[in-house]
């Protein structure tokens, strides 16, 4: 990549950064560019898509979050928090491709290695919920914390459902 494409992509990520942290995921494709002090098809250009974006933006955050992975119930707990604390970031880790694909596998792996948890519940259904609790709780990352030991506490085994799928 030439020196000025990389500067222009640097920037770019750098005020998207700061652009989606005040106003979230849908903040505007144009007001970054025009923040970055580029065209809107020189964003295009490093960025095809507003999710290509937030990939590159979050892509760091759920790298550490992954890193830092040894036990399920602690991951969860922490991935709730961080996409609580981090606007917009709980619909890009079910979104977007690079985040998910992270977070699925790290998520599945502790899933297999867990043992507490009800056999008929899937990483799917985790992040699904991790996902629904941090964008309840958006902004209050404690909150969200709480919500996911409370309802991880509810996939545990020896909790029985009547519902479908039931263990």
């Amino acid at each position: 990549m030439r020196a000025d494409a990389r500067r222009n992509y640097e920037r770019i990520l750098a005020v998207a950064e700061e652009v989606v942290a005040e106003q979230g995921a849908e903040a505007s494709l144009e007001e970054i560019a025009r923040r970055a002090g580029v065209g809107s098809a020189t964003l295009h250009r490093h960025f095809p898509s507003r999710q290509a974006l937030l990939d590159a933006v979050f892509r760091e955050r759920v790298e550490a979050l992954c890193a830092q992975a040894e036990e399920l119930v602690p991951w969860l707990r922490a991935v709730a928090r961080h996409a609580a604390a981090n606007r917009g970031l709980g619909p890009s880790l079910t979104n977007g491709a690079d985040c998910h694909a992270m977070i699925i596998a790290t998520g599945s792996e502790l899933l297999e290695r867990e043992d507490t948890v009800r056999p008929d519940v899937t990483i799917g259904d985790l992040l699904t919920l991790a996902g629904a609790i941090s964008s309840v709780t958006e902004g209050d990352p404690d909150a969200a914390e709480r919500l996911m030991t409370i309802a991880l506490e509810g996939i545990s085994r020896g909790v029985k459902s009547d519902g479908p799928n039931s263990a």
